[in-house]
């Protein structure tokens, strides 16, 4: 049978195959923790709240997020780095092999990984004109290149176009440079002749600038997404997985649970990818003492997990003024 569409360079079977990790990917309910830190990043965490940066302090640490009690009940996959696709668990099982065993799909690179995930950052500063327009589409298009790129090797490509949370901007100014650079985006990814099937998206939460003045409720914020989705997002690509872009838990929970109460009949599955929403928490409980608190912190976490499925699923009662902007503070409405 002939192949229409993208994926004409891929095997029936590597289609049917990308499609079955994409589709797993974006199962309800569950989401993609993001523990993709280098050595660098999560040091600087460590060292913040007084805890040796050290190789195996990474890997205990990396250890309890994948081994947490009940953590698979939350987690489709895990975003990782080149140095945790190659640490073992205390037993002597590959991390990739150890969260296959979970359930977990493990992504990043090689050994074992069978997704992985590019960023674009981009910044709104009206005053400036950016993003640029030429910004937009040269880093779409180096997505759309490294999604090709994936695929050709296996790989469910993730594509993050980042619009950083940072700025003035007003909600309805967010909405329209993300459709932009969304717009952008599948129409790079259609014109390389990527799979959209095998595909997913990780998108940041469409926010009013940190610095915006005006005010917004998380009803507003949560339908301000859907309208981006809505205008532009391929029914072909089974989910999205935000990230948090430096958002707390109950912000981004409270956002991501009104953006799937509003959904209606919109085709995808809307999720979480969080790496600092999720983290920073643990590493609270360590502060000061020298050490990590493995079990506290094991058991915090899937606390944390089943916040975020619940937002995933738009379960999750936020309280007044959760995930709003600005101090509007609207009731939730409905469960």
């Amino acid at each position: 049978m002939t192949v229409s569409g993208g994926g004409k360079h891929l095997s029936a079977e590597m289609r049917a195959q990308l499609k079955q990790t994409a589709q797993q990917m974006a199962t309800p309910g569950k989401g993609l923790s993001a523990c993709d830190e280098g050595p660098a990043t999560i040091g600087g965490r460590f060292e913040a709240v007084g805890v040796q940066n050290s190789e195996e302090t990474r890997r205990v640490y990396r250890q309890m997020l994948f081994t947490a009690e009940g953590c698979e009940k939350y987690l489709s996959g895990a975003i990782l780095d080149p140095e945790t696709l190659y640490q073992k668990s205390d037993g002597g099982v590959l991390f990739p092999e150890l969260l296959k065993s979970r359930g977990i799909l493990p992504g990043y690179v090689a050994a074992g990984a069978v997704f992985a995930k590019w960023r674009s950052p981009l910044v709104i500063d009206v005053s400036k004109g950016c993003p640029t327009s030429l910004a937009i589409k040269a880093n779409m298009q180096d997505l759309a290149r490294y999604a090709l790129i994936c695929q050709s090797e296996g790989l469910v490509p993730i594509v993050e176009p980042d619009i950083s949370l940072s700025g003035t901007h007003t909600l309805e100014t967010a909405i329209d440079v993300n459709i932009k650079v969304q717009a952008e985006l599948y129409k790079a990814m259609i014109d390389h002749g990527v799979y959209m099937e095998g595909s997913t998206l990780k998108p940041n939460i469409v926010n009013p600038g940190k610095d915006c003045h005006e005010s917004y409720t998380v009803e507003e914020i949560g339908e301000a997404n859907i309208r981006v989705l809505r205008d532009v997002f391929p029914v072909a690509m089974p989910g999205a997985n935000f990230l948090s872009g430096g958002q707390s838990l109950s912000d981004a929970s409270a956002r991501l649970s009104a953006m799937n109460k509003v959904k209606g009949n919109s085709p995808w599955n809307l999720s979480f990818s969080w790496s600092q929403a999720l983290q920073l928490p643990l590493l609270e409980l360590c502060r000061d003492k020298g050490e990590l608190c493995l079990e506290e912190m094991g058991k915090l976490y899937v606390e944390e997990l089943e916040i975020a499925g619940k937002a995933a699923r738009g379960e999750h009662e936020w309280k007044e003024g959760e995930g709003s902007h600005g101090g509007a503070k609207k009731a939730m409405v409905g469960v």
